[in-house]
């Protein structure tokens, strides 16, 4: 019997399942090696037959998203008691992404800013006998790990189709990573960047510039060129996509195992790389 494999949606854009379905063609080559037990943006599946399928039926289980609600903490348990691996498939799953930044407000807050003194969602409606309940906001977005156990992450907003497949590869073999790992490689995307060889070994950033105020030069080094790019900090795997767009590393990725904070890392690379300068008016005038 193939492997099952299912595939679950948290809250985020789509883009990571639209990311399964982008790898084209080769994706004949996933449904003849795995058998997909679940995927309802895709197919008609329902709650109740993941209910049905035997504790630890599933041998691969790819949730993307962060979790915003009782209903998504409710499937994310559901789908780890009949997974065997659970995978945190895209930024939002692995780090809580964009809508970690709900995390700037409560849910009362988030309600009051979208509806304001509109008619907004209530929980839970009775008429005529009948109650419709909607999943509960939690005041706080998590990332995957933080509801439930995760064995892997494949990181990326969305992880790109090389990728993907480079995971249920490794995945299906007979010698799975050490359970944690991250299934992209372990350096920082600066080693794969293309404008690599343009970027000063001594950096001395006199101005910050956003991308919408000024013309970037499409074969330098942003960072070099003022611009806030996270590809000294980032985990590489991502084919420098944006770079090859004309645009700064925005850290969808998240870091490297040698990093321990983040936020802390980037600050100090960019702290590392300004140029001696008293006069912070004129550093941030750019």
């Amino acid at each position: 019997m193939k492997p099952k494999v299912a595939f679950y949606w948290c809250a985020s854009c789509g883009g990571c399942e639209e990311a399964v379905l982008d790898v084209g063609e080769q994706i004949f080559e996933v449904t003849n090696a795995v058998d997909i037990v679940f995927w309802p943006v895709a197919l008609d599946f329902k709650e109740h037959d993941v209910e049905a399928m035997p504790d630890a039926s599933i041998a691969i289980c790819f949730i993307n998203g962060a979790v915003r609600t009782t209903g998504q903490e409710e499937m994310a348990r559901l789908l780890r008691a009949k997974s065997k691996l659970v995978v945190a498939f895209g930024a939002c799953a692995q780090l809580g992404g964009i809508p970690g930044l709900a995390n700037l407000s409560d849910a009362r807050g988030l309600l009051q800013e979208v509806y304001g003194d509109g008619v907004a969602p209530k929980q839970e409606y009775r008429n005529n006998g009948h109650t419709i309940a909607l999943p509960k906001l939690f005041d706080t977005v998590f990332p995957l790990d933080r509801v439930i156990a995760v064995d892997y992450y494949v990181p990326g907003c969305p992880p790109t189709p090389k990728i993907f497949m480079e995971a249920v590869e490794v995945l299906l073999s007979a010698e799975l990573p050490e359970k944690g790992a991250v299934l992209a490689p372990d350096r920082a995307l600066c080693e794969e960047c293309p404008r690599r060889d343009t970027r000063p070994q001594d950096l001395h950033i006199e101005h910050f510039r956003r991308v919408h105020q000024t013309v970037i030069d499409p074969q330098l080094c942003l960072f070099a060129q003022g611009f806030l790019c996270l590809g000294p900090v980032t985990r590489a795997g991502c084919e420098a996509r944006c770079i090859l767009g004309n645009m700064p590393c925005t850290g969808c990725f998240g870091p490297t195992s040698r990093v321990r904070d983040f936020g802390g890392k980037a600050m100090s690379a960019i702290a590392s790389s300004i140029a001696a300068n008293d006069d912070v008016k004129t550093l941030l005038s750019g």
